[in-house]
């Protein structure tokens, strides 16, 4: 299903007016009222509620390949994913990489750094949106994994709105500007294109930010939801039910990729407090692992960016435990 958006870009985090375009020429318009839960900072009956980091809060420093003791078999159960799906959503659209002496490395440069050896990545990447594309999904969803993997080598910036179940903001107003309580939806601000069916929404991100060509292992059909559903098993349905939680009026920004199973731990907390959120995607081969080198002089995700408070951070566990200490009711 596929919709047309027109009118000018709200707010993020408004509910906003859309237009549903069917095969035939007729128009639905749904309209969605803005409401206190969408912008607190608005409502006059109720006090906005404040975000600050816990009490005596410091970003720890990150560890290269670290796994804290407590977490070992939470990343063992995220890393099955990379097992049935072969490696999807690890390495962008168009990857290779060479070795190279460390006179071929200017100095500031990213490289992957093997036991002392150089390897340059690089990546073959279509159009770029102007805006980020916005998608209504949730973290244990086997046909919302499937768009995550091709975000993750488009390369693309996506904000995600998350849609848990009993959750009361984003899943209602998929309903609202759909029609139904159907997910992945996707809308693309870029074209005003509106969309349900995590195929659809696959082919008309290839043909309009890459090569036109859906990666063999989202293309197989029935045999690709089977094995989406089997890389969720070590996770079992985390990431599919609500939290309840305070709706910050900015989304947070994390630097991840889907094929990272630091990362899915992190998304599933998240989704869970239903926290829209901005994903850099950086997957191997991605040009933005230059960028956040540059911006945080180290190179490694999930890498958090919380506009409401400030904060950033490294480190898996970490992030997870200030996502509940600043969001969480």
């Amino acid at each position: 299903m596929a919709g047309v958006l027109n009118m000018p870009q709200p707010p993020l985090l408004r509910p906003f007016s859309r237009h549903r375009t069917t095969l035939k020429p007729s128009v639905v318009s749904v309209s969605v009222r803005a409401s206190s839960t969408d912008s607190p900072e608005t409502s006059t009956a109720t006090k906005p509620p404040t975000f600050a980091p816990p009490p005596d809060f410091k970003p720890p420093e990150p560890k290269r390949f670290g796994v804290r003791p407590d977490k070992v078999l939470d990343v063992l159960g995220a890393s099955l994913a990379l097992i049935f799906r072969l490696g999807t959503g690890v390495f962008v659209s168009g990857y290779s990489a060479s070795f190279a002496s460390e006179n071929e490395i200017p100095p500031g440069q990213y490289a992957l750094d093997i036991a002392g050896v150089k390897v340059k990545e690089t990546s073959k990447l279509g159009p770029r949106p102007e805006k980020p594309i916005e998608i209504y999904e949730f973290e244990s969803c086997p046909f919302c994994r499937k768009v995550r993997e091709i975000v993750a080598v488009l390369d693309l910036d996506v904000i995600f709105y998350p849609c848990p179940r009993n959750s009361p903001n984003f899943r209602p107003k998929v309903a609202q500007m759909g029609g139904k309580k159907q997910f992945p939806y996707m809308v693309d601000p870029n074209t005003g294109v509106a969309m349900y069916e995590s195929d659809d929404i696959i082919k008309y991100l290839v043909t309009k930010y890459g090569d036109g060509s859906v990666p063999v292992l989202l293309s197989l059909g029935l045999l690709t939801t089977l094995t989406e559903g089997f890389a969720m098993i070590g996770r079992m349905g985390k990431g599919s039910s609500y939290t309840p939680a305070k709706l910050p009026p900015k989304p947070l920004e994390i630097w991840a990729y889907e094929g990272s199973p630091f990362c899915k731990l992190v998304r599933e907390v998240l989704v869970e407090l239903e926290l829209p959120h901005l994903v850099r995607s950086c997957a191997r081969g991605s040009p933005k692992r230059q960028v956040l080198y540059e911006k945080a002089g180290h190179f490694q995700v999930p890498y958090l960016e919380d506009p409401n408070t400030g904060v950033q951070m490294f480190e898996s566990a970490e992030i997870v435990e200030y996502l509940r200490a600043t969001y969480a009711l």
